[in-house]
């Protein structure tokens, strides 16, 4: 099975040079936030419009992750709600991305969008 984080290029370019991705989301970094928010197939595009929508698609690319390498590497993931008190459940990663649970990086013009 695999799960999607959207990442701002630099910081997937900074963390291929560091050797793991840290960054929860657009600005804020795991050690603030606690976990790494992530997203199904059908889910990404709405993140996309909601934290992203003033960025071209050239500075984003949607990370493709084996969630099977996560648990190999002790990464717990969690469904839970985006926000508190909020319905809709997404992925989340309670820690580091290590750079072998990427199996693909998409451009947003080609990335899955149901499933």
């Amino acid at each position: 099975m695999t799960i999607l984080h959207l990442a701002l290029r630099s910081d997937w370019e900074q963390a291929q040079r560091a050797g793991s991705y840290r960054m929860s989301t657009r600005g804020i970094d795991l050690d603030t936030e606690g976990f790494i928010h992530a997203s199904r197939p059908h889910q990404w595009a709405g993140v996309r419009e909601r934290y992203y929508a003033d960025l071209d698609d050239a500075e984003l690319v949607l990370l493709e992750i084996d969630v099977a390498v996560l648990a190999e590497a002790g990464v717990e993931v969690r469904e839970e709600p985006a926000a508190p008190g909020a319905e809709e459940l997404f992925p989340h990663l309670y820690g580091p991305l290590p750079l072998g649970a990427v199996v693909r990086e998409w451009e947003l013009s080609e990335a899955p969008r149901e499933g």
